[in-house]
């Protein structure tokens, strides 16, 4: 039996041509940064993003660490969306590792904050309150539906940070799924950001790896705590060469995700016993609920993987599917009968 695998992106398989150039890579010590084949791939992303520089790190999670470390200082305060990636799940790095505090302003269900009130939550210069140094976007943003955020929402946040003399870190971890669905460069989203990251693992389909751009100082800076927090590679040009991959030949295919997002959505809204804002569908990501008395999503979920299913619970009724390169118009026409199958022999009574 197939799987199908709808928890994540990040479950995508190296393509035939990433696992070719991976064992052909011509390789150095990226410490040195003598490694030719990672310095290509900077080269790539910072010009994709509009920056000066970029620096290759091993995960999403180091990304936002080591630009928010660049970006701050020990006590600084950083305003973020409460249900950010980098708030719910990075393990409170920024706090552990480098003596930042959050300070959450409300997400809306498109992801974005309100205008007004990341203006308030930025602090007054008092001697009783943190310095708040940074704010920092999600593009797309996961937990509010894999909503894009537009470049007019990007360059208004940069506008107050200008005001205020602060610095805007953009998590764009699925940037591209961001630029694919609003039909603009990445470059132009990233603009107003002074750093932005994405990863090469999820949509891309690349095996391991992230980038972060920015300024030449930035950079510069952030190589120094990529290596603080162990992140220092050697020959790198293994990982760096599927991402050259990445940004090559899968940027442009992350449409057909969309399209088979949509196709998820629309099938489950037909589902009864299954409810969903068919609305909220803009990119990959695909959140829906068990509105089924009997069943909630960890039973819901475990009925799905007896059948070849795998789709992530995330709540009492809440289960998120993601659509990614090995999705195809056939695994959603079977994942969508699977879901009504789960339902039929489970109706409420």
């Amino acid at each position: 039996m197939k799987w199908i695998d709808l928890r994540s992106d990040t479950v995508t398989q190296p393509t035939p041509a990433m696992r070719e150039v991976m064992a052909q890579a011509e390789v150095g010590d990226d410490v040195f940064e003598e490694d030719p084949t990672v310095n290509r791939l900077e080269a790539m992303a910072a010009e994709l993003l509009g920056k000066e520089k970029a620096l290759f790190v091993v995960s999403g999670t180091m990304a936002n660490l080591v630009s928010l470390l660049t970006h701050c200082g020990r006590g600084n305060e950083i305003i973020m969306g409460d249900q950010a990636h980098i708030f719910l799940y990075e393990q409170a790095g920024c706090a552990a590792l480098g003596g930042l505090q959050a300070r959450t302003v409300k997400n809306q269900a498109d992801g974005s904050m309100d205008l007004g009130a990341i203006e308030a939550a930025v602090r007054a210069d008092n001697v009783h309150f943190p310095r708040t140094g940074l704010i920092a976007l999600e593009n797309t943003h996961n937990r509010c539906n894999g909503s894009p955020l537009n470049v007019d929402y990007v360059q208004a946040v940069s506008k107050i940070a200008r005001h205020y003399k602060l610095k805007l870190h953009m998590d764009g971890a699925r940037i591209f799924n961001a630029a694919a669905a609003l039909g603009v460069p990445a470059k132009d989203l990233a603009g107003p950001a002074d750093s932005v990251s994405f990863c090469l693992s999820k949509g891309l389909a690349a095996p391991v790896g992230s980038l972060v751009c920015g300024s030449h100082e930035f950079i510069a800076q952030a190589r120094r705590n990529r290596k603080l927090v162990g992140g220092g590679m050697r020959q790198a040009g293994i990982l760096a060469a599927a991402g050259i991959i990445a940004l090559t030949e899968m940027v442009e295919r992350l449409a057909e995700d969309h399209v088979h997002a949509r196709q998820l959505a629309q099938g489950i809204a037909h589902i009864e016993g299954l409810k969903i804002d068919l609305g909220s569908v803009k990119t990959n990501i695909v959140y829906f609920e068990v509105a089924n008395s009997r069943i909630g999503a960890n039973e819901f979920s475990r009925l799905a993987a007896a059948q070849g299913i795998r789709v992530m619970p995330l709540g009492p009724r809440q289960l998120r599917a993601v659509t990614h390169y090995h999705i195809s118009d056939a695994d959603i026409s079977r994942t969508l009968n699977s879901f009504q199958a789960i339902l039929h022999h489970n109706k409420a009574v």
